[in-house]
């Protein structure tokens, strides 16, 4: 089985696709629970729901519970240090259920705290988050949604 991280192995599933670059370690594995939100969007003649900027997240670790704001990809905590990610890769798992498993590559730093040394990314066990199955058409276009979905985050540094 390689040197695949329990986490990263689902039903027979060992993907290269979201696995880390050698020399990175895990710095923090956390559950997250939120929202994906969702806005009804027109684009190129066609409706369809489409990830809103801005969605909140819990990230609970031990006892500790670190809510985050994550905007295409950014993720912030409340003590200002702030990250930009760009996604790498992804994987889905389960595509009728659950929003993908992620690779963000960190491209950005901004402040001094927790994400000051995050180099990398992983989003796995999702599930739900998926775009609402509602209508989205002229008569609901601009209306946001937001669908509940849990994940399991790993942070990595150098």
């Amino acid at each position: 089985m390689g040197n695949f991280p329990m986490c990263l192995r689902h039903r027979g599933v060992h993907s290269e696709q979201i696995k880390v670059p050698a020399g990175n370690h895990p710095v923090l594995t956390a559950h997250a629970k939120g929202d994906q939100i969702y806005q009804c969007s027109l684009s190129k003649g066609v409706y369809a729901w489409q990830t809103h900027a801005l969605m909140r997240a819990y990230l609970m670790h031990r006892d500790t519970s670190l809510e985050i704001t994550l905007a295409g990809p950014v993720w912030e905590y409340k003590e200002g240090s702030r990250v930009l990610g760009q996604v790498v890769s992804k994987i889905d798992i389960a595509p009728e259920t659950s929003i993908s498993w992620l690779l963000v590559e960190v491209v950005a730093h901004k402040g001094n705290g927790f994400f000051s040394n995050v180099s990398f990314i992983n989003r796995i066990n999702t599930h739900g988050g998926l775009p609402p199955l509602s209508v989205c058409n002229a008569n609901h276009l601009g209306t946001e949604k937001r669908v509940a979905y849990t994940a399991d985050y790993i942070f990595y540094g150098k």
